[in-house]
């Protein structure tokens, strides 16, 4: 499934459409059929056309991966979470929208992360789980409420934007689960900080085996690039780089957009699949900022109809969305990164400068995968923009205010852009053809899914550089 599309866009053949017929086979959920006839078109097209089908080909085949329960399994796993809780009522769950599922070959298939969503879609359901907030989640909440309280008290007693410093060493790791089934060298790409805004200082302190290839400080989404020999089904790499709070107050009269830059040229502009201007999203974007010319009330106003209305759950593999913006907007759900693309796709459409941002979410207490966003507003530059953690769904009330412009420093931002291509370039599709966070691997045949392999980030040490 070689990937030839451009370093802007690695996505841009998906503009393409599909064959009717094609169309209504996956639509109605023949999936089966509709794999015999992707390998019929395969074999009498060419180009773009061909990477279209086969990008199809993928998705059909990774719905197994991400829907593998039968309804009866669902049922089983369910019941273990939920009090007193039949199958009927179950079913019932399945026809509210509470429980994430596709009708695949005439049969019900479950996602696999649908416990917590189902909690999530239908808040009521949480008075009978029987697992409530883990210990550790609420001591997390308290380090990540006791660190932006102190951004902001420093910033303002200093009158600076990146304040108090934390200079992580960390430790990315990743193992092949079954090396003999993949003969010959992997390629495997490593996500590292970019240096740029909060992050900076970056170094790489050990690395085993011996990487190839890092890309450039400012590359879009910047990589440690290494060749597994056929000896080796692992590797290592310590780095470590320092991570800045940043605090703004914001004044909208203060606030402007140069005209005619680069900037607003680049970051304004769509970027299919999944940042596109559809007649939905217009229409959408315009009743929410109505007729406010000030660019920062319209992002004030864009960040305040999506983290009253969007509820976060956890996403099905982002190969498997269409438009992710669209999707969002539509069905007012999605996890941080889905909220992110949405936020971008509207300010851009409201004419504000707008950019992806992802990594890690570096809290000392439970790191994690994590994505936001950034808009371009003068006098400020780039600031943040964190709508799940801003969403008014967390009950907390600093929250809202404090991630509309501004940022804790637990981040490792290794991204500045969706569906771009890696330094050196990957040759087939990838894992994720929208971020990267996990890694990406692939072996002279194909890509390897994350199913073949696993990776971890492990925090080794943080120092507070602060005086």
């Amino acid at each position: 499934m070689h990937d030839s599309s451009s370093k802007e866009n690695i996505l841009d053949f998906l503009k393409m459409p599909l064959q009717t017929d094609l169309k209504t086979l996956i639509e109605s959920g023949e999936h089966e059929k509709a794999i015999l006839v992707i390998k019929e078109l395969l074999s009498r097209t060419r180009g773009e056309q061909q990477l279209r089908l086969k990008f199809e080909l993928l998705r059909l085949e990774l719905l197994e991966k991400e829907f593998p329960y039968s309804l009866e399994e669902a049922f089983h796993l369910a019941s273990g979470e939920l009090v007193s809780l039949s199958i009927q009522e179950f079913q019932d769950l399945i026809g509210r929208g509470c429980v994430d599922h596709i009708i695949s070959n005439g049969q019900v298939r479950v996602h696999k992360r649908f416990v917590p969503n189902m909690f999530w879609l239908c808040p009521e359901l949480g008075s009978r789980r029987r697992r409530g907030e883990s210990e550790l989640g609420a001591i997390e909440r308290e380090a990540l409420r006791w660190r932006a309280e102190r951004v902001k008290k420093f910033s303002e007693d200093t009158d600076e934007r990146y304040v108090l410093p934390l200079k992580y060493k960390i430790r990315f790791s990743l193992k092949i689960h079954d090396r003999r089934r993949y003969p010959g060298i992997l390629r495997v790409w490593i996500p590292i900080p970019r240096e740029e805004g909060i992050n900076r200082e970056v170094r790489i302190l050990h690395s085993d085996p011996a990487f190839k290839h890092v890309a450039p400080p400012m590359h879009p989404q910047r990589t440690i690039y290494f060749e597994l020999e056929e000896t080796l089904d692992s590797l290592e790499v310590v780095y470590e780089f320092t991570s800045y709070g940043f605090y703004v107050k914001l004044n909208p009269n203060e606030a402007s957009i140069t005209e005619n830059s680069e900037i607003l040229s680049r970051y304004t502009v769509e970027k299919p699949p999944h940042i596109v201007f559809s007649d939905h999203l217009i229409k959408l974007t315009k009743r929410i900022i109505e007729d406010e010319p000030n660019p920062l009330r319209k992002a004030q106003r864009i960040w305040d109809w999506i983290t009253s209305n969007v509820r976060y759950t956890y996403a099905w593999d982002y190969s498997l969305y269409d438009s992710i913006s669209e999707y969002v907007a539509r069905n007012l759900r999605g996890d941080c990164g889905m909220q992110a693309i949405l936020f971008i796709t509207m300010a851009r459409i409201a004419g504000i400068p707008a950019r992806w941002q992802s990594g890690w979410y570096l809290n000392p207490v439970r790191p994690g995968m994590h994505d936001w966003a950034q808009i371009h507003i003068e006098p400020y530059g780039w600031i943040y923009v964190d709508p799940s953690f801003g969403n008014k769904n967390k009950g907390d009330g600093w929250r809202n205010s404090f991630y509309f412009g501004s940022i804790e420093g637990y981040r490792l931002a290794a991204n500045i852009d969706i569906s771009t291509q890696f330094d050196p370039p990957k040759e087939y599709f990838r894992s994720d053809p929208v971020d990267n966070q996990r890694g990406e691997v692939e072996s002279k045949e194909r890509n390897m899914y994350y199913d073949e392999w696993e990776s971890s980030l492990e925090i080794l040490e943080v120092e507070r550089l602060e005086k």
